[in-house]
């Protein structure tokens, strides 16, 4: 088997090459094209998936070139993505173009090349505040973003390649995935990055919020379960920890592993419009483990308690890379 993987440079998508390699599965990353050759956490991979993993740069926005870098490829991950929900207020458009025009050419090419898996990337962001709790996958998907709004076209798509092509897909909708690589533009690194700095105050979004956050090399393993079975095809899977906690509370535990009491402000440039903000979010992955087997090693309260403490580790050791600044507020 010989995968195609979307998105490949990100937060996610790097955990999941790693994992693939693990798995001794062939892989080829995908990273978009930019003037400075980077190939974002691809870099910091390990010897032997630097070694094993084949990188191309380009752009899922691109029909004809995406087609070509899937053509001979078995199986394909699609992760690629514009995620930060407050720039989606500013540039709608860029994400209704990379998230649902993006996807179509990504399903066009899996189609016309006769890729015999497709595993698309949702996000627990479609539902908006929960209508009711553990969220199943027959919950309404409402989208109370920009963001949330591209993510839900791009499902629909990729439904629609299934139920009118037989294109084989599966969609995987993870919940609030954290760990080492994430962005300082997520809550959890842009509380640690300003502890880390020695900050006296925090300055935070809504502390209201519940969510329930995975570790993202559990993420990883769903993803790549996933790829290797054969089930699951025109279907959606919730991917979570199934625990819910307050963003008050996850401050409480960062400030606890730091050693640290800062105060806390909140800061109205990082609230998010009041019908925009999702409240409540807790999954019900029971379908990802009927399925594929799989359930989250990382669970519970004292499960979330380690993937903090290893991602702060991480954070202290790696903060100086990927421009992570405390004086920053990053969307």
């Amino acid at each position: 088997m010989k995968i195609f993987v979307t998105g490949a440079e990100g937060f996610i998508g790097s955990h999941l090459v790693e994992e693939l390699v693990a798995r001794d599965i062939p892989v080829t990353a995908l990273a978009q094209y930019n003037s400075f050759n980077s190939q974002g956490w691809l870099g910091s991979l390990g010897p032997r998936a630097l070694q094993e993993v084949v990188v191309v740069s380009g752009d899922i926005r691109d029909p004809g070139f995406i087609r070509h870098a899937i053509a001979g490829h078995d199986r394909v991950a699609h992760l690629a993505a514009l995620i930060a929900i407050p720039y989606s207020y500013s540039a709608p458009a860029s994400y209704v173009e990379t998230n649902a025009l993006g996807t179509l050419n990504v399903l066009e090419a899996c189609k016309v090349n006769d890729v015999e898996r497709v595993v698309h990337t949702s996000t627990s962001e479609v539902y908006g505040t929960a209508q009711y709790v553990p969220i199943d996958e027959k919950h309404p998907l409402v989208g109370q973003s920009p963001y949330s709004a591209s993510k839900i076209a791009a499902d629909q798509i990729a439904f629609s390649y299934w139920s009118s092509f037989s294109v084989p897909v599966t969609t995987i909708r993870p919940f609030n995935t954290y760990g080492p690589r994430q962005s300082q533009r997520a809550f959890i690194p842009s509380v640690m990055v300003q502890l880390l700095a020695g900050a006296t105050e925090l300055r935070l979004g809504s502390l209201d919020p519940t969510r329930d956050l995975t570790f993202v090399q559990d993420t990883a393993r769903g993803f790549a379960d996933a790829l290797e079975s054969d089930g699951g095809l025109g279907e959606v899977f919730n991917m979570g920890s199934g625990f819910e906690i307050s963003m008050r509370d996850v401050v409480a535990m960062a400030c606890e592993i730091s050693g640290q009491s800062p105060d806390i402000t909140v800061d109205r440039e990082r609230i998010r419009p009041a019908d925009s903000e999702v409240e409540r979010l807790w999954s019900d992955s029971s379908k990802m483990l009927d399925t594929f087997g799989w359930q989250p090693r990382v669970s519970g309260r004292e499960g979330l308690y380690e993937g903090l403490e290893a991602t702060y580790r991480w954070l202290k050791d790696n903060h100086g890379r990927a421009d992570y600044d405390a004086s920053k507020y990053v969307v």
